[in-house]
């Protein structure tokens, strides 16, 4: 039985939505290139026992370019049946919406395949994605949203296709003076074609904490959002409070931060607030913005939490155990915390004012690895006290410089070994933002997002004591990447 589909443009310029009507259950995907030759293939799509018509959002095309597709649907009773051939041509976003990238392979090197997204913060498609080669192939812009006081964050490519990310100010302004109202402050989920799954607002989420009787009032969503394999979101965000500190009378006002797990419905099931669980007295750097907690991944091996917090030089691990956790602080990793470090010299090697971090390992617990960016903002050095003020990068002092350390971690023994360590050179010092990860071919890449308005750097380097410029991806002199995913496709379980 033949298969007539269609094809039709988004409201997203470099995507189509192709759709298949059927009587009866099937799946179908749809393979799509610049010829009819494709190349490139989308996840399935499936319809229902009493037949529907189901669509697919095709993503990962150039600009202004026409692209042939075809869908082939696989039905229940083993028939396989393919629509004839569909061509598509591709719109465009103007060139000041999206990043200008340049990027380059060295010579005699293969970076590992796939895609590059791009968390730009400077300009209105903040969520951005480029083949390799440095084409765009994706983006997003929503124009209702105003972008002046706020930045769109930590995008994650969803189990089901869709994406994640928050937008919110940035996580300081409240000790500088709230942004305007109406500064969006929110937590959303997209599909392909940019249209609104579902989202939380700061509001909603706060009559959500008060209705559940937990006593904790937020400010702003801040810098990342976990999805948990159940598909509860973990969303980190922001709280001030009143703290008499050691040797003081009068209250200061300290900026701290809290994990809240949202499940399904987008309603709070367990909190974690620093507050309780940290001491607002250790303070080695930028207080009153005491934590300024950036990262958060998830550690399927026991159901724990690894939390990157950025103004106490930590990275912890929280007892979470899958929401039935007490939220205790389990470990502290860094300068003057729970590890000895090896290979490495105390308290010099440790990471300092870190951002994105991320396991290297299928382990997750016991021993494993740990990539992280190290900011290096005040680092320390041999006679310096960790839990206070540090001062690289003073008169007298040596200068700060970032460096990306992957940790040996061993929980039994207490050790982090330093397994790898890529001084990044001194003039892209990455004063702030950033992330690390290995890739699949065992590369390590990492974003060196800079100071705002200097332009950011996303290098793929070999996972050597030597290591040797794969890949790298430039940014243009205006623009930010607070975070950059190397990501298989488009398509979860899909590699382009």
């Amino acid at each position: 039985m033949p298969v007539q589909g269609t094809v039709s443009t988004t409201s997203n310029p470099q995507v189509a939505l192709y759709t298949i009507t059927t009587q009866s259950a099937a799946k179908f995907t749809v393979a799509f290139g610049p010829t009819t030759s494709y190349g490139l293939n989308t996840s399935a799509a499936s319809i229902p026992p009493s037949g529907a018509t189901v669509g697919i959002y095709v993503a990962g095309m150039q600009a202004n370019t026409v692209y042939h597709m075809q869908a082939t649907v696989t039905f229940s009773d083993g028939r396989v049946v393919k629509d004839v051939d569909h061509t598509f041509q591709t719109g465009s976003f103007s060139q000041a919406q999206v990043p200008t990238v340049t990027v380059q392979t060295a010579s005699g090197q293969t970076p590992q395949p796939g895609i590059e997204m791009v968390n730009s913060i400077d300009l209105q498609a903040q969520l951005a994605v480029y083949d390799l080669s440095g084409h765009l192939i994706w983006g997003y812009i929503d124009p209702s949203l105003p972008l002046t006081n706020a930045s769109w964050l930590a995008p994650k490519l969803l189990p089901n296709g869709d994406l994640i990310a928050m937008i919110a100010p940035n996580s300081t302004d409240v000790l500088t003076g709230l942004p305007p109202a109406g500064t969006p402050n929110l937590v959303r989920e997209i599909n392909l074609a940019g249209n609104l799954v579902k989202q939380i607002t700061m509001d909603q989420l706060n009559s959500e904490l008060a209705a559940a009787n937990y006593d904790l009032s937020l400010i702003f969503f801040s810098h990342d959002i976990t999805v948990l394999p159940n598909g509860h979101w973990l969303v980190l965000a922001n709280t001030m409070k009143s703290v008499v500190l050691t040797g003081q009378t009068t209250p200061t006002s300290v900026l701290g931060d809290a994990i809240v797990d949202l499940d399904e419905n987008l309603e709070p099931v367990w909190v974690w607030n620093e507050f309780d669980h940290l001491d607002a007295n250790r303070r080695p750097w930028s207080f009153p913005d005491w934590t300024h907690t950036n990262a958060v991944i998830y550690s399927p091996d026991d159901g724990d939490l690894l939390v990157s917090i950025r103004h106490q030089n930590w990275i912890v691990k929280v007892d979470y155990k899958d929401g039935q956790g007490t939220g205790n602080v389990l470990w502290h990793l860094g300068a003057g915390g729970d590890f000895k470090l090896i290979g490495g010299t105390d308290p010099t090697d440790w990471a300092y004012a870190q951002h994105g971090i991320s396991f290297t390992t299928q382990n997750t617990s016991g021993q494993f690895g740990l990539a992280v960016m190290d900011n290096g903002d005040d680092r320390a050095y041999p006679g310096d006290n960790p839990d206070s003020l540090q001062t690289c990068g003073a008169s007298g002092t040596p200068a700060c410089y970032s460096t990306v350390p992957i940790f040996a971690i061993d929980e039994a023994a207490m050790t982090a070994t330093l397994q790898f360590h890529q001084f990044v050179p001194p003039a892209l010092y990455n004063l702030w933002g950033g992330n690390a990860e290995q890739l699949e071919n065992g590369d390590v890449e990492y974003d060196i997002c800079g100071p705002v308005g200097t332009g950011s750097q996303v290098v793929e380097v070999t996972n050597q004591s030597n290591p040797q410029t794969v890949w790298t991806m430039n940014l243009s002199n205006t623009n930010n990447a607070y975070r950059a995913y190397r990501m298989p496709s488009l398509y979860p379980g899909v590699q382009w």
